[in-house]
């Protein structure tokens, strides 16, 4: 049996109000084509979640917002506290709960970017990829029959993608 994870990066947040806390923090406009781009270039090679598992913080809630419109039946995010600002490990402990075989999964760096380099067998050897800029976004696959399996070092990737390779 197999398991795919779309890692997700919040799209590029606001920082016009400097008395907002960071958990409240808006998409910037350019986050928020971005967030779109990045569904469209999602369902244009079928990746498709049918479950989402979203840091509770504004930005990484607008990402999910802009990205499920290009998507077919995409489900509602389940808002998870624990991925605000979360290490990899309070990550995998998150992933390892989900119930859908194809997870989405939105988070913040550092520790997204982090994770997605422990999850790979072989990450790739990309700056774009150690960065994890922002809307960043890793496709990875396991084999394993279900999620309580996940582990570090056992992930393949299928895809990778940043904004600015989305923009046409």
């Amino acid at each position: 049996m197999t398991k795919r994870l779309i890692l997700i990066r919040h799209a590029k947040s606001a920082w016009d109000d400097p008395l907002l806390p960071d958990h409240d923090r808006p998409l910037a406009p350019r986050g928020q084509t971005a967030a779109a781009d990045l569904g469209a270039w999602l369902a244009s090679r079928g990746y498709m979640p049918d479950e989402v598992l979203c840091s509770d913080a504004l930005r990484t809630r607008e990402t999910w917002a802009g990205i499920a419109p290009a998507l077919p039946a995409a489900p509602q995010p389940v808002l998870k506290p624990a991925l605000y600002l979360a290490g990899p490990d309070v990550m995998l402990a998150v992933l390892r709960h989900a119930t859908g075989d194809t997870v989405a999964m939105l988070g913040h760096n550092p520790g997204i970017g982090e994770f997605a380099q422990r999850l790979l067998a072989q990450p790739p050897v990309s700056p774009a990829f150690r960065k994890y800029p922002t809307c960043a976004t890793l496709v990875a696959h396991f084999e394993i029959d279900a999620w309580e399996d996940a582990a570090f070092g056992r992930a393949d990737m299928l895809d990778f993608v940043v904004p600015k390779e989305l923009v046409a």
